[in-house]
C-alpha cells in the first residue's frame, strides 16, 4: 500500500488538491453561524409580536423557522458529507453523536439525501405561497411550482440513476 511519502509528485499534488476545499467548508459554517442569527432574530420577532399576528402570520412565520432549520441541516450534510467524502475521514466510529446516515455517506448518497432535502425546502417555499396566495400574482406561483416539479424530477432522476449503477466491488482488507 503507497502512502503520502511514497506518491509522486503529480498524484501528491493532485491527491493534496483535495484540501482546497477546506476554506469551502468553513465558509458553509459561517453561513450556518447567519442562519443561526436570522432564526434567532424571528424567533424574538414572533414571541415579542404574537399578540399582534393572527393565524396565518403566525403559521408563515413558523414555516420560515422550519424552513432557515431545514437550510442549516442542508448545510451539515455538505459540510459533514462533503468533508468526509472529499477531504479527509473524521474517525468519529463510536462517537455516540456520530449522525446514522455518515457511517455509510459518499458521493451517491450524499447526492441523493441533498436532492431531498431541496425538496423539502422547497416543499416550504411552496406551502408559504399557497397559505399567503394572495400576495402572489399567478405567473409567480406557475414558476414555483415548476421550479418545485424540476426538483422532483431531478431528485428522481438521480434516484434512478444511483439504483442503477453498478455497485463498487467490495475491497479486501489485508
Amino acid at each position: 500500500m503507497q502512502t503520502a511519502k511514497t506518491l509522486k509528485p503529480l498524484p501528491w499534488l493532485l491527491f493534496g488538491s483535495r484540501w482546497l476545499q477546506l476554506p469551502l467548508y468553513v465558509g458553509l459554517i459561517v453561513a450556518q453561524v447567519v442562519y443561526v442569527i436570522q432564526f434567532m432574530a424571528e424567533l424574538k420577532h414572533l414571541i415579542l409580536e404574537v399578540a399582534k399576528f393572527n393565524e396565518i402570520t403566525i403559521m408563515l412565520t413558523v414555516l420560515g423557522l422550519i424552513d432557515v432549520v431545514m437550510i442549516s441541516n442542508l448545510l451539515i450534510m455538505v459540510i459533514v458529507g462533503g468533508y468526509e467524502t472529499f477531504v479527509s475521514r473524521m474517525n468519529l466510529q463510536g462517537h455516540p453523536d456520530q449522525p446514522e446516515w455518515l457511517s455509510h455517506v459518499n458521493a451517491s448518497v450524499l447526492k441523493v439525501k441533498l436532492a431531498t432535502a431541496i425538496i423539502g425546502i422547497s416543499s416550504i417555499h411552496l406551502l408559504k405561497t399557497f397559505i399567503n396566495a394572495a400576495s402572489y400574482d399567478e405567473k409567480t406561483i406557475y414558476a414555483q411550482v415548476g421550479i418545485h416539479i424540476t426538483f422532483l424530477l431531478s431528485a428522481m432522476a438521480i434516484a434512478a440513476a444511483d439504483r442503477i449503477m453498478p455497485a463498487a466491488p467490495a475491497k479486501l482488507h489485508a
